[in-house]
C-alpha cells in the first residue's frame, strides 16, 4: 500500500476530506459474491476510474452507494452521510449518470433538466440559470427546446451529464459513462468529464475502456471478481506491476513459446496479447536477452497490461 493511499484511507476514516468511503462492502445474490469486502476511498477533488471487465462488480457498486441495492455487510458514506440509512440527505449533493437512458423521451431537453432542478429543490429564483449552466456545459443550448427523442445518441448522454448537475453536486457518480458510443461522440463526453476535474468536482467514474481511465482518472481502482485489488495513478500502476515498456514478438505458436520461455528465463514478465507475446519491463531488458529474442515492436506499457498481469483477464 501506498503512502498515499494510507493517507487518504486514514483522512476517511476520521470524515475529513472525502467523497466517499466503502468499508468492507459485501453484496451477495445468492451464492454468488459479486462484490467481496470492498474497500474505496474517494478523497474530495479527484477523479477515480473504477476500472474492470463487464461483471467485475462495477455497476452493483454503483448501485450501492446510490441506495439502489443494499449492501450485505461493511459501510458505506457519502459525503460524510451513510448510506443507505441516508441516502436521501447523499442523493441531495451528488449526481448520478446512469448506464442505461432514462430520459424523458416525451420532454425536450430543457423541460428535463427542470424537472430534474425541481425534484432537487433548486431555488426557484436559481432554477433557470442553473439549468442553462447545465445546457451550456453539455453543449446544447441550441436543442434546448428539441424533444429528447429527437436528439442524437451522443446528445442524449451528454444530457445525461447536464441532469445530473443541474443541482451543482459536490460528487458525481459515472456508470459506464460511453459505452456504447462511437470514438467521435466519446471523446465529447471526456471533455465534458474534464471540465468537472476542473471545476474541483469529485467524480467515481466506473468504466472498462483502458483509454477512459488512462485519460480521466487521476487515480484508478483496478476491480477484478468482485475486490479491488490494486490502486493508484495510472503512471504508478505502469511503474509498479509492468514497468515504462513493452516489447511485441509475433509469430507462430512455437515461436510465441519459445519467446516466452527466454524471457522468463530473463527475468521479464510476459503477456499473451491475440497473436502475439508481449515481454515486459522491456527498458530492463538484459542484452543478452534482447539477443536472443530477436527484434520486435516496442511499444509503451498501458493499463491493460496491468490488468492482465494482475488477473489474467482481459479488459473488454
Amino acid at each position: 500500500m501506498t503512502a498515499r493511499l494510507q493517507e487518504q484511507q486514514a483522512a476517511g476514516e476520521e470524515g475529513a476530506g472525502t467523497a466517499l468511503a466503502l468499508r468492507g462492502v459485501v453484496k451477495r445474490f445468492g451464492d454468488i459474491t459479486a462484490v467481496d469486502h470492498v474497500d474505496l476511498i474517494v478523497p474530495q477533488g479527484i477523479c477515480l476510474g473504477l476500472l474492470g471487465p463487464n461483471g467485475a462488480g462495477k455497476s452493483t457498486t454503483m448501485r450501492m452507494i446510490t441506495g439502489q441495492a443494499h449492501l450485505d455487510a461493511g459501510s458505506i458514506e457519502v459525503l460524510g452521510h451513510p448510506v443507505p440509512a441516508h441516502s436521501k440527505h447523499a442523493r441531495a449533493e451528488m449526481g448520478v449518470v446512469p448506464q442505461l437512458d432514462n430520459l424523458d423521451v416525451e420532454l425536450t431537453a430543457r423541460q428535463n433538466l427542470e424537472v430534474f432542478a425541481h425534484l432537487y429543490r433548486v431555488p426557484r429564483a436559481r432554477r433557470r440559470d442553473a439549468v442553462d449552466r447545465a445546457l451550456r456545459m453539455a453543449h446544447l443550448v441550441d436543442r434546448a427546446d428539441t424533444k429528447t427523442d429527437e436528439l442524437s445518441g451522443g446528445m442524449r448522454r451528454r444530457l445525461l451529464v447536464a441532469r445530473s448537475l443541474v443541482h451543482s453536486p459536490r460528487f458525481v457518480l459515472l456508470d459506464e459513462p460511453t459505452v456504447g458510443l462511437d470514438p467521435q461522440v466519446r471523446q465529447e463526453l471526456w471533455s465534458l468529464v474534464d471540465a468537472l476535474r476542473h471545476e474541483g468536482v469529485s467524480v467515481l467514474m466506473s468504466t472498462h475502456y483502458i483509454e477512459e481511465a488512462e485519460r480521466l482518472a487521476d487515480e484508478v481502482a483496478v476491480m477484478s471478481r468482485g475486490r479491488i485489488i490494486a490502486r493508484g495513478t495510472p503512471a504508478g500502476l505502469r511503474d509498479a506491476h509492468v514497468g515504462r515498456e513493452a516489447v511485441e514478438y509475433y509469430g507462430s505458436p512455437d515461436r510465441l513459446g519459445e519467446v516466452e520461455t527466454i524471457a522468463v528465463e530473463g527475468g521479464l514478465p510476459t503477456r499473451r496479447t491475440g497473436p502475439s507475446v508481449s515481454v515486459l519491463r522491456a527498458e530492463h531488458m538484459p542484452e543478452s536477452t534482447a539477443a536472443l529474442l530477436g527484434a520486435g515492436a516496442r511499444r509503451a506499457s498501458n493499463l491493460e497490461d496491468v490488468f492482465v498481469s494482475l488477473t489474467g483477464e482481459t479488459v473488454e
